[in-house]
């Protein structure tokens, strides 16, 4: 039987106040080795705190109340810090939303690229620089020895977000996270930006964790779809069948809402589709299913008793009354 990359298997995590609540529950997904996988939902949903929670990154008031995370077999939920500093970077790397805001403004961009190299393969400053140049090259920045002189003011937020694949991919990672990483960037820079870190993980062998709001880049990316939906996973299958036979309403949703070319030319000028309501907040879950309120096929089953998981074909589930 064939180990997965990554297994997250009932992952919890507490949001703690006056009240603990759990911010995720029931989490549970496996990635393979060099596969791409995606996990969306909208903002709020629990997407980027999962994230947090795989690399070890949660800090108070949040904190992992159950569950395990698996990286090759063996489990890492209870890691010390010091096999943390060991894991991030040189086997699971992430590339954060803000790029802004998680590179230095202190130092420039070719040293904080050459760190990884020293800190991970035991290289010299010298030497680091050297590849950190080169890292820039395969990110496709223009003039790379005098860039890795440059801060990140210095750079536009396609160049920043370049530089944090480059730090990412530096010590070829087995699995590469990315929390949303084409936030804030134009369309056509967002392609650029897609495209070459499928290219870079394709040739490194490195399976990706694409954290998306947005279904159509993410299956368009990814062999499978989880999506998410007040802390829980609600629907996973793979991404041909999520497009074609969507089984939950809000994926249903999802799906309705992107647009779609040449429809306006079929049909005339028509209103996307949007899903009515908001994600409820952490402390105010709904009884029964979580996505009842905002639901056009709900009854009183759906508001009274959580669904259970029901299997779909190729490794699916879903957490709906009514998915049939």
């Amino acid at each position: 039987m064939t180990v997965p990359l990554l297994k997250v298997d009932e992952l919890r995590i507490a949001l703690a106040g006056d009240v603990i609540h759990n911010a995720v529950e029931e989490v549970s997904f496996e990635i393979g080795r060099g596969e791409a996988f995606g996990l969306v939902g909208e903002s709020g949903c629990g997407k980027s705190i999962t994230a947090l929670a795989i690399m070890g990154l949660l800090r108070r008031p949040l904190s992992l109340a159950g569950g395990r995370i698996a990286l090759d077999g063996q489990e890492i939920q209870d890691a010390s810090p010091s096999e943390w500093r060991r894991l991030r970077g040189s086997r699971i790397a992430m590339i954060f939303q803000e790029p802004m805001t998680a590179l230095n403004p202190l130092s420039p961009v070719g040293k904080q690229i050459a760190e990884m190299f020293v800190l991970h393969q035991g290289a010299s400053w010298s030497e680091a620089m050297d590849r950190a140049e080169e890292a820039l090259r395969q990110v496709r920045v223009p003039s790379p020895e005098r860039r890795i002189r440059d801060y990140p003011h210095q750079l536009s937020g396609g160049m920043r977000q370049r530089v944090m694949i480059a730090i990412a991919l530096a010590c070829g990672p087995d699995l590469l996270i990315a929390d949303e990483p084409t936030t804030a960037l134009d369309v056509t820079v967002q392609s650029e930006i897609i495209d070459l870190m499928a290219e870079l993980c394709a040739a490194k062998g490195t399976a990706i964790l694409m954290i998306s709001h947005d279904l159509g880049l993410v299956a368009n990316m990814c062999r499978r779809v989880a999506v998410m939906y007040a802390g829980r996973i609600v629907e996973s299958q793979p991404a041909g069948a999520i497009f074609a036979t969507p089984r939950h309403p809000y994926t249903q949703g999802l799906v309705d809402s992107l647009p779609r070319l040449g429809e306006r030319a079929k049909r005339g000028r028509q209103r996307l589709r949007e899903i009515s309501g908001v994600v409820p907040s952490i402390a105010s879950y709904p009884a029964g299913c979580r996505f009842n309120p905002r639901c056009f096929a709900a009854t009183d089953i759906c508001r009274n008793t959580p669904p259970a998981q029901t299997p779909l074909p190729a490794d699916g589930l879903v957490r709906c009354h009514h998915h049939g």
